[in-house]
């Protein structure tokens, strides 16, 4: 079983390259905003139970697919430090079932996030919309490092297109 663990700062096309990704591979996609919107519909992100929950469900979708050996393609917004946590729990679950986890951050240029941002298409899931929102975020955490403990593969995906960042994905960790 392969967890594809897609990261990179918002609009940076996690979401699409991952459904790209899912087309050439019949892996599942775990959107991360998916267990965002579920513990959000209950909790203040200022709770100390919303956190601990997104965590929680993540780690343990993670762990039943790496079970079940199904292969998953997750998408996520790292932020150093503050993941390192979760990255490394992420990792010791999946390793545990036999899985490996395949590490790709996504970024592109500043202006590019800026024009994708206001994409109709980021509103379905409340994601990040206004240029406003993007760079305070942006100036406020460190969302452009790699992720610890294990390499990544790395895309400027300014000028590629998703089809063949997915390819490209699929290819260098033989999936």
């Amino acid at each position: 079983m392969a967890l594809v663990f897609i990261y990179g700062p918002p609009a940076a096309g996690k979401l699409t390259v991952a459904n790209e990704l899912a087309k050439l591979t019949k892996y599942k996609v775990f959107h991360n905003h998916i267990t965002v919107d579920m513990v959000r519909s209950i909790f203040d992100m200022k709770s100390k139970a919303y956190a601990k929950l997104i965590d929680l469900y993540r780690l343990e979708m993670f762990e039943a697919a790496a079970k079940e050996h199904q292969g998953l393609i997750f998408t996520f917004v790292y932020d150093k430090p503050g993941d390192d946590y979760f990255i490394r729990e992420t990792i010791q679950r999946v390793q545990r079932h036999g899985g490996k986890v395949c590490f790709v951050q996504l970024y592109c240029q500043k202006e590019e996030l800026s024009k994708r941002v206001k994409h109709s298409s980021r509103a379905k899931f409340a994601k990040i919309r206004s240029k406003a929102k993007l760079h305070r975020v942006i100036n406020k955490y460190d969302l452009f490092s790699k992720v610890p403990y294990k390499r990544s593969l790395s895309i400027d995906n300014t000028d590629i297109s998703p089809r063949k960042v997915a390819q490209e994905i699929k290819s260098h960790y033989k999936l």
